[in-house]
């Protein structure tokens, strides 16, 4: 499945479901615009933990599958595999519900007023539930995709995004932040409980949760953990860079803000092409067939960010009429799409050398390079910030991307080499 049709054929379903993920946060978030500002402020202070919570359980849960995907073709191997990363996907779980529920202890001490902590309410404890309920599910969508098959990966995805719009829309208006919780918890539910389904009916029997055997577990964190900190290092070097940003002008703090924004729609299809590419390189048999498969990736990747990167241009100034009505911030936002493109572009061309290192069971060295990156981007950023404003920071973020790119690809292609080595001694 190397060829590009096949990798698209993989791929297709996983965009479609982050598209349908994304279309559902939008959703909740306009409800709650309409509902109250302070309902709204309370929920961004809410997911800028969330965010990077949910997102490093998630990449835990991915560094399963290069142990599955060899043996896509015996349940009996995959079972016991996936045991396993059930009790160690409840470990991460638990520590990003431990983090979510300190948002409010956090928000109180870092100064935010005491109107927007208190409308928090019972949503830390619905949202670190459903973190809980996310990691229960042991990776099974991860799984899915290991095996081959990735399309009930969107019936899933359809499922919680469809629960979360009808519950946001109907429990909002009433209970404001605590609908919001309910909607997540049980939209986590029910994409949980289809994909657990799909799963079953793919492997032919029952999983069930098993004893823990603490040496296999050991082997499965020493991919995933990184993997899982590799997100959290990006989420925190951005982090610094949008307040960088902060210290320029209004109009330049806007635009950045549009631009982050509009780089994660770019991003979609790189990373379902990177994460649809994994079982490929898992299951190489020589490091010709490895970089074969990372290489029709890569291509497919940066392919699919054009398209995204030319379907904003064409649409322009119309489009970003619906982020800002500041004619001087859609000029500005315009002037710098160029740069946030090449950028794009850079970053997911990395994301596919990455997701490689994962195949590969490498995410460790994955790790070392976005510190280095991206420690890099987080040092620069303020001091580039204070001398050539947000088109210096843009600038710094394709410039880190590249290098990330070029470390990334470096390391795939030497840990690559032994793709055969370790078989043949087995």
């Amino acid at each position: 499945m190397s060829s590009v049709t096949g990798l698209f054929k993989a791929a297709a379903p996983l965009f479609l479901s982050m598209v349908t993920g994304l279309a559902g946060t939008l959703v909740v978030t306009a409800v709650l615009g309409r509902h109250a500002t302070v309902t709204l402020a309370a929920f961004a202070v809410m997911t800028a933990v969330l965010t990077p919570a949910s997102t490093a359980v998630a990449g835990a849960l991915r560094g399963l599958a290069p142990f599955v995907a060899p043996h896509r073709d015996d349940p009996d191997t995959v079972l016991p595999i996936l045991r396993d990363a059930r009790w160690l996907s409840l470990l991460v779980g638990a520590a990003g519900a431990l983090a979510v529920l300190g948002v409010p202890a956090l928000a109180g001490v870092s100064g935010v007023p005491g109107e927007v902590v208190a409308e928090l309410g019972a949503l830390p404890w619905l949202l670190a539930l459903y973190l809980l309920v996310f990691a229960a599910g042991g990776g099974a969508t991860s799984v899915l995709v290991a095996i081959g098959r990735s399309r009930p990966v969107l019936w899933a995805g359809l499922a919680g995004t469809s629960v979360m719009v009808v519950l946001a829309l109907t429990l909002v208006p009433r209970l404001g932040l605590t609908g919001v919780g309910v909607a997540w918890l049980l939209s986590g539910v029910a994409s949980v409980t289809v994909a657990d389904l799909c799963l079953r009916r793919a492997l032919g029997r029952r999983i069930g949760r098993g004893r823990p055997r603490p040496r296999e577990i050991a082997r499965l964190a020493r991919v995933s953990v990184p993997l899982a900190a590799t997100v959290l290092i990006k989420f925190g070097a951005l982090g610094v860079v949008t307040f960088a940003a902060s210290t320029t002008s209004t109009r330049d703090t806007a635009a950045h803000a549009v631009l982050t924004t509009l780089t994660g729609f770019t991003m979609l299809a790189s990373l379902a092409v990177a994460q649809a590419s994994v079982p490929d390189v898992a299951r190489a048999a020589t490091p010709a067939a490895a970089r074969r498969a990372n290489r029709t990736a890569a291509l497919l990747a940066v392919a699919g960010t054009t398209l995204a990167a030319l379907a904003l241009l064409a649409l322009g100034d119309p489009l970003l009429g619906l982020f800002s009505d500041d004619p001087g911030v859609r000029a500005r936002v315009l002037g710098l799409m160029p740069l946030m493109l090449v950028s794009s572009m850079a970053d997911a061309a990395q994301a596919v050398q990455g997701f490689g290192l994962t195949a590969l069971k490498r995410s460790g060295a994955s790790l070392i390079y976005f510190a280095a990156g991206y420690g890099l981007l987080a040092l620069a950023a303020v001091p580039v910030a204070a001398t050539w404003g947000v088109t210096g920071l843009w600038v710094a973020m394709a410039v880190g991307n590249a290098l990330l790119l070029a470390l990334q690809g470096a390391g795939f292609h030497r840990h690559s080499a032994r793709v055969g080595t370790a078989r043949a001694a087995a």
